[in-house]
């Protein structure tokens, strides 16, 4: 997933801190389908100039990007706000938002149900730009048909986005340790990848000198934990996504590989944090063998002290956990336009702009994420071999995306603590994994009663 510009890399995956930053605070409004672009005042002036308030980051649309749109669309003027998730709900909740957001794919389903949030299916069916068979399937975690996500209308467009769980590696640091490398092509299971990092991992006088694996542990537990229970054939919700169940055996079996993971000291996790928190630094330093991220990942190969690994390196398929291959995103950032935008129309032509024009041709061709259209998956970049690699596996790895759950009563980020709370427990051994187990179910259930109860 691609998030930043590459002057802050490995902040790319840290939708902790706000991937769904319009689900938090008190929810009052009943659950429903959220409003068609065609419901509500569109705000076009009809000669005037209109003033957009734009709500994003600053380094993913750019000065020049603003630029470039108001000289395409002289009518249109943008206000644009810093993205600040708490700053956000407060201007939801208050019925004045901006006319066009930063916003997750997946983890909508929250903002979708409170009605906060535009349909955008008849922009779509008149755009000569975007197109809904151009889009690919990762823009489906924006769809909602009023219950679930998945199906229905798209209330958000991607811009960029990764597999996330796909495997990076340092092919030095697999012949040093005389171990075959990866496969660019076939995935390994979750217990041989595990297997491995315990060859790799190298300790001298008490201290990891190289880590076998990282799994980006302080990034999200949430999405890797729901791939393998769906790779196992499980599931994560009840039918009505108002419950979870985590005592499950597919469940079990993927709380118990983390545990597995912690006790074996392998990688980094919140009892053997990262300074830092995240692992290309560490990567880099040629201190980790492996390391858990999507096709992202390779742009911080591509120039500056990067491109001394290139030689280095190699992407490899999202492991698995039972018989079913799932090669999910974590996040897939992108835009939607509030059901209360006063200038939806105008907001659109931003729209069409950002995720099918010249930035997003130059998103693609920098390699620093995938494009959210078809059309454009011919710009990533094949210049240097590792990039060719990258790109023949991520081909390949297309055929196997596939959408994580997501419960309109629940966030990722409330998730998270939880999940890091009780494992880091087990692994402790403070409580067994059937504990651990329990304890995870109960208090998530918890949180889907209060959402439920607040969503209605």
């Amino acid at each position: 997933m691609s998030d930043t510009d590459s002057s802050t890399p490995f902040s790319r995956r840290r939708f902790l801190t706000g991937a769904a930053a319009v689900a938090g605070g008190a929810v009052t409004a009943p659950l429903l389908a959220s409003c068609d672009a065609s419901s509500g005042k569109s705000g076009s002036s009809g000669g005037g100039t209109v003033t957009l308030t734009v709500m994003y980051k600053s380094n993913e649309m750019t000065k020049d990007n603003i630029a470039d749109f108001e000289s395409k669309n002289p009518g249109i003027k943008i206000q644009f706000v810093e993205f600040d998730g708490p700053r956000l709900n407060a201007m939801l909740t208050s019925g004045n938002p901006p006319d066009f957001v930063r916003a997750s794919a997946v983890g909508s389903a929250n903002a979708n149900a409170r009605g906060l949030t535009t349909n955008l299916d008849p922009y779509l069916e008149k755009s000569s730009v975007l197109k809904k068979d151009d889009l690919l399937k990762v823009n489906d975690s924006f769809r909602w048909d009023g219950k679930k996500t998945g199906q229905g209308g798209y209330y958000g467009i991607c811009k960029d986005w990764s597999q996330d769980a796909t495997l990076w590696y340092n092919k030095t640091l697999f012949d040093q340790a005389k171990i075959a490398p990866l496969s660019t092509t076939e995935p390994v299971t979750y217990d041989q990848l595990l297997d491995v990092a315990r060859k790799l991992t190298v300790k001298s006088g008490g201290k990891t000198q190289i880590y076998g694996f990282g799994a980006e542990w302080a990034w999200n537990l949430w999405a890797p934990i729901a791939m393998m229970i769906i790779q196992q054939g499980g599931d994560m919700y009840s039918g009505d996504l108002v419950t979870t169940d985590m005592t499950t055996p597919a469940a079990k079996r993927a709380i118990q590989w983390y545990v597995d993971f912690g006790k074996a000291g392998v990688g980094p996790t919140a009892l053997d944090p990262l300074p830092d928190g995240a692992d290309l630094a560490t990567f880099m330093a040629k201190r980790m063998a492996i390391s858990q991220d999507g096709y992202w990942y390779g742009g911080n190969f591509a120039s500056g002290d990067g491109t001394k690994m290139q030689g280095d390196i190699a992407m490899a398929p999202a492991p698995v956990m039972g018989d079913k291959r799932l090669s999910p995103c974590y996040a897939g950032w992108g835009a939607m336009i509030p059901a209360k935008a006063k200038h939806k129309d105008e907001a659109w032509k931003l729209m069409e702009y950002f995720m099918a024009g010249p930035p997003a041709v130059e998103r693609a061709k920098s390699g620093w994420g995938l494009p959210a259209l078809k059309s454009q998956l011919a710009n990533l970049p094949q210049d240097l071999p590792y990039q060719k690699q990258a790109y023949q596996t991520t081909q390949a790895e297309l055929n196997h995306i596939g959408l994580l759950p997501d419960s309109p009563y629940v966030t990722i980020d409330a998730w998270n603590p939880v999940l890091d709370k009780h494992i880091a427990s087990a692994i402790k051994g403070e409580l067994t994994v059937d504990a651990a187990c329990k304890a995870i179910t109960d208090d998530v259930n918890k949180l889907l009663k209060q959402g439920k109860d607040q969503i209605g």
